[in-house]
């Protein structure tokens, strides 16, 4: 089992960008993602800027994945994800149908929002070119492990393990909605929120958080207590996804877990329960147990 690191999923200066992914270079991630998965309008980094990250990650060591944007809205995006499929340096996560059509039978990573729920829709997409697959994240362990029973050889399983929950795309903008801004207008205020904005229910209790045009959990998904039971599910990748803060913590603490070790295990939930306080506001894998999502159910 290694780690990953899944697409940016918000909207980041350019320096912010380069400076992360330099960090990210000398981390224990073995896979990196990169590419605008969320939205169009984000246009910080281009594409050749993506492969200049890519290419330095790779000279450090990492697998590089090319990410497509999930919502494809328009024959600009449609032109954008052919150009991004039909490069042959890196596999590409698909996370459109289009793009999995654009690959042309090419390999590549099957994402999460595929909407990849039982065994021939995997089958299916291994046989166009699935090396690799990411469990949608409302999927639960007793139905991963059912699946597993009928996956086609050769094909990776991957699971969100760590971050804000990525659980919608709209063609409205909540961001710019919220600043009373049209799309087509929106000043890019989402560069504004380097980790979404936090919804809170009229009782005042965190429900969700807004991310441009993508809804996500406003609690941290965590399922570093659940490492042994998913080696047993046959996972074979365990995804971080990038926060504005202690995303090299994450993923040390991860890296540990993934070692073993009962001495190790309390102080590694308490760091990552401080860091989800912060991040967070608190932890939740609910979705993992067959529960409701937000719920957090304690090793």
């Amino acid at each position: 089992m290694r780690l990953s690191l899944g697409p940016l999923l918000y909207y980041w200066p350019r320096h912010h960008v380069y400076d992360f992914y330099a960090r990210m270079a000398e981390t224990q991630v073995a896979t990196v993602y990169l590419g605008e998965v969320v939205c169009s309008r984000r246009r910080e980094l281009k594409l050749e800027d993506w492969i200049a990250i890519g290419q330095r990650l790779q000279e450090a060591g990492k697998e590089v994945v090319l990410s497509t944007q999930a919502l494809i809205e328009s024959p600009a995006d449609m032109r954008a994800l052919t150009r991004l499929c039909e490069q042959n340096e890196w596999p590409i996560e698909a996370n459109d149908m289009g793009a999995v059509s654009a690959r042309q039978g090419r390999r590549f990573v099957a994402g999460p929002h595929l909407n990849t729920y039982n065994a021939r829709t995997l089958q299916w997409l291994a046989g166009l070119g699935a090396t690799r697959w990411v469990v949608p994240v409302e999927l639960a362990s007793g139905t991963l492990v059912a699946l597993r029973a009928e996956m086609p050889e050769g094909i990776e399983t991957e699971v969100f393990a760590w971050g804000h929950l990525p659980l919608a795309f709209s063609a409205r903008c909540f961001t710019a909605r919220y600043h009373d801004l049209s799309k087509d207008r929106c000043e890019y205020r989402c560069i504004e929120d380097p980790q979404g904005r936090l919804m809170k229910t009229r009782e005042g209790q965190p429900f969700l958080r807004i991310n441009g045009i993508q809804t996500q959990s406003a609690q941290i998904y965590d399922l570093s207590a659940q490492i042994g039971t998913m080696k047993g599910c046959g996972v074979d990748v365990l995804r971080i996804s990038p926060q504005a803060e202690g995303t090299e913590e994450v993923i040390d603490c991860f890296a540990r877990a993934l070692e073993g070790g009962e001495a190790a295990a309390a102080d590694i939930d308490a760091r990552l329960a401080a860091l989800s306080f912060v991040l967070g506001p608190a932890r939740c894998n609910g979705h993992w147990h067959g529960r409701a999502g937000m719920e957090f159910i304690h090793a």
